[in-house]
């Protein structure tokens, strides 16, 4: 009996062993681990320490007299009736005919003269230099005659030196015939105020001397004409013929060396024009009836679309030319470049009048501050020395008034003097 309950005993005591490990596994299982709660909180992507807003930006207060020595003046918000623009990209381009090639005008051998050094591109020349010198190649001994091209070479120096005298003796002529016609005028004139002579014989005695200068003045000319024929002094051999820059403008390329031979009609150099450039203004055909194509447009950097001082140009009449996968027709406009400011290839930012007025808010654009990111402000005077920087989005420039997107409520005072000083006085760069 007492063997019985022992063993009764041990078997309560097995059971209950099962079932409380039973109970601390379950447990353990339905316990979470230490880093699933972290898991389940939302991360957010970013976080700010000191969050700002527009609404309460700096309020710089000056004293008295910062406020006289920096000299800030201020101007209401006006609604105003304004031109408006539109804005498109456009490229600087040659004009036609801005670009020549000079080519050989015959075989023979690239020369340059005496202490000449090599022209490279880039170099700007005059209209008439002397660029480069070409050697004629008449036969296979390069520079050297044949016996019939030396008779014909002979021939044709006998008849030059016969015009060059004969060209003389017409200016010595016609001297001689102005000096005769100049006596009898003198002459005419005395016995009219003697009152021996007519005015018949002043006006006859008149007409002669200017027949006579007009005879003298042809006969310069031609002779001038003549005696540029310039053939060789020795007799077999044949004059290098100087090849000059047939306008002013850049060499844009050049295709020779020294000592290079040449065949009729090879290219040498290139010359490009860029006093006058052409600016294409792609254009989208929906904008081209809302738009003043023959009025001025104004011209910026693509960054400076804004500027108080944009270049105006000119529309210029062009060949029409579009691209029909952009939808676009090309308006072309005249750009002076006198001072080579611009560049064949230049990317800028045309701004195009559109037609009517609109009536917006503006500001004067000496008011606008663009800040190092390009946003665009205005401060606003709340207080008799007290300002708050306000945010704006300009439109457009014209005749130095801002038209304005978005901005404060018309009649708000803004700064449009020492607008830089308030700035720096801000962010800290300046006291």
């Amino acid at each position: 009996m007492q063997r019985f309950a022992s063993g009764r005993r041990n078997q309560i005591c097995g059971m209950a062993r099962a079932v409380c490990c039973a109970f601390l596994t379950f447990s353990v299982g339905c316990q979470k681990a230490p880093g699933e709660a972290a898991k389940a909180a939302p991360v957010l992507p970013a976080k700010t320490t000191h969050p700002v807003s527009e609404a309460t930006l700096n309020t710089i207060e000056l004293t008295e007299d910062a406020v006289r020595r920096l000299g800030i003046e201020t101007q209401p918000i006006e609604e105003r009736s304004m031109p408006r623009f539109r804005t498109y990209g456009a490229e600087v381009v040659l004009p036609a005919g801005a670009s020549v090639i000079v080519s050989a005008p015959l075989a023979g051998t690239v020369k340059l003269k005496q202490d000449q050094a090599m022209l490279s591109p880039g170099q700007r020349i005059e209209k008439g230099s002397e660029v480069l010198q070409l050697v004629p190649m008449l036969s296979p001994e390069r520079d050297v005659l044949t016996p019939a091209e030396r008779i014909r070479f002979a021939e044709a120096k006998n008849t030059i030196a016969q015009s060059q005298n004969d060209a003389a003796a017409q200016v010595q002529q016609s001297q001689v015939q102005v000096e005769a016609a100049q006596i009898a005028l003198d002459r005419a004139e005395r016995l009219l105020k003697d009152k021996s002579g007519t005015i018949r014989t002043v006006d006859e005695a008149t007409a002669q001397l200017k027949l006579a200068e007009t005879s003298l003045e042809a006969a310069t000319a031609r002779k001038a004409i003549v005696d540029g024929i310039k053939l060789d002094a020795e007799a077999g051999t044949l004059q290098a013929i100087p090849i000059a820059a047939p306008m002013s403008g850049i060499l844009r390329s050049v295709q020779v060396q020294p000592e290079q031979i040449m065949a009729a009609g090879s290219p040498m150099f290139e010359i490009m024009n860029d006093t006058t450039l052409w600016v294409r203004v792609p254009v989208y055909v929906g904008d081209v009836n809302s738009l003043e194509l023959r009025g001025d447009a104004q011209l910026a950097a693509p960054g400076e679309r804004n500027a108080s001082s944009p270049v105006r140009v000119k529309p210029v009449n062009v060949p029409p030319t579009a691209l029909a996968l952009a939808s676009t027709v090309d308006v072309y406009y005249e750009l002076p470049n006198a001072s080579s400011k611009f560049q064949p290839g230049q990317r800028l930012s045309a701004q195009i009048r559109m037609q009517g007025e609109s009536t917006t808010l503006a500001v004067p654009w000496s008011a606008v501050y663009l800040d190092i990111y390009g946003n665009q402000w205005v401060y606003e005077k709340t207080g008799d020395r007290t300002f708050v920087r306000r945010r704006v989005e300009v439109a457009f420039v014209a005749d130095g008034w801002a038209a304005l997107n978005h901005g404060p409520n018309p009649e708000t005072l803004v700064v449009t003097a020492a607008v830089a000083e308030l700035a720096g006085t801000e962010f800290g760069f300046a006291k």
